[in-house]
């Protein structure tokens, strides 16, 4: 059994091991790998991002052993190599601890523990779904980019203080689109034919407009310094929308000092303003309808297998989750549970056929407890 000291320097590794996969940012392939990780977890903390990174550049979905078993009916392969994240130790303070924090918090954050989980690729089981992979699909249609660009710019004039206008391309000098911090605009190349370069320039210009806005306490960072900030940030929303951009240039990292403080406040900088991009995209994608998932056909129920009937139970379940109008939310329950009152009927008819191939186990002589509802 290890001791509290070795408890403490394992811990100590594990955090010194993130740096230095973060120090090594400075060439921009591992720049980029770094950004995938990002875009998969936003919203993780920072400090498990790092983590992740370091322990599994690959990996793309991560969950409890015993998550994965109940939420997604996947088992963890054996020989597994955990991946530690950190998980807060709040404590309920004492006012005598309040008073020497000088907080009136009834909680607070007392140290962490780092807690074991694992990717999907190390699990096998039922296909895993997110929104995601049916935003990917949607978002290879032409229009629907476009849709999405028109969303982003309509929700920056209109619930924002920024304006967003278009000109002509060849008035930008070769530039795709710019961010004045005098007049708090975005100003973008509205004859662009590739649309999804013309939704990643701005989510770039809008990067710019967080992270060096005349208010924003990062203005005064050196001009390379922003340009690749503002390119890591786009990189990352087009990531989580799966649009692939990797042939559009990104910045480099290699003009930030190898500074371990710097780096991290610069990567910390960064998935701020992603992580709030990607909720504005999420919530706009669904607005337009972009995470619905494709329509299934049509099936009896009772002709699906028990492998089909789980796989569009879980299906469901997400769709329910995602689903914001409130007449679609209702009729995807009822579909939820017509199928789960089929998998309890299966359930039911093969319990009752073991008791009768099986006589000799004494079935209970009571009423099970009623009180307990599911």
């Amino acid at each position: 059994m290890p001791n509290k000291a070795d408890v403490k320097a394992w811990k100590a590794q594990l955090v010194a091991q993130a740096e230095q996969q973060i120090l090594k940012l400075t060439d921009s392939d591992q720049f980029k790998k770094y950004l995938n990780t990002l875009a998969k977890f936003h919203r993780y903390s920072a400090r498990n991002i790092d983590l992740i990174y370091a322990q599994n550049p690959q990996a793309t979905q991560v969950a409890g052993f015993k998550q994965w078993q109940k939420a997604f009916n996947r088992t963890v392969n054996r020989g597994a190599k955990a991946i530690r994240i950190a998980a807060p130790i709040i404590k309920k303070l004492t006012p005598a601890e309040q008073k020497h924090l000088d907080t009136t918090d009834e909680r607070a954050i007392v140290g962490y523990r780092y807690l074991p989980v694992f990717d999907v690729s190390q699990t096998s089981g039922e296909p895993v779904l997110s929104a995601k992979d049916f935003v990917k699909e949607n978002l290879a249609d032409h229009q629907n980019v476009t849709s999405l660009y028109n969303a982003f710019k309509d929700y920056l004039n209109q619930q924002t203080d920024l304006k967003v206008s278009e000109v002509p391309l060849e008035t930008l000098n070769g530039a795709k689109g710019y961010f004045q911090p005098s007049t708090n605009e975005i100003v973008i190349g509205g004859d662009e034919l590739d649309n999804a370069l013309k939704l990643k320039t701005l989510y770039h210009e809008y990067a710019h407009s967080q992270l060096h806005g005349l208010k924003s306490a990062f203005k005064d960072r050196p001009r390379a310094y922003q340009e690749t900030q503002a390119e890591a940030v786009a990189y990352v929303a087009m990531q989580n929308i799966g649009v692939d951009t990797s042939n559009y240039s990104l910045g480099y990292v290699a003009t930030w000092a190898k500074d371990k403080a710097l780096i991290h406040s610069a990567l910390s900088e960064i998935q701020q303003v992603s992580n709030k991009v990607i909720e504005l995209s999420d919530g706009l994608t669904k607005q337009l309808g972009l995470q619905e998932a494709q329509k299934e056909p049509e099936h009896d129920l009772k002709k699906l297998s028990a492998q089909e009937l789980n796989k569009s139970y879980q299906g469901l379940q997400q769709q329910v989750q995602q689903a914001i109008n409130p007449q679609q939310k209702a009729q995807l329950k009822n579909k939820l549970n017509d199928i789960h009152h089929e998998i309890s009927n299966r359930t039911q008819k093969q319990l009752q056929a073991f008791a009768e191939q099986h006589p000799e186990i004494k079935q209970p002589d009571s009423e099970p407890d009623q009180s307990l509802k599911r």
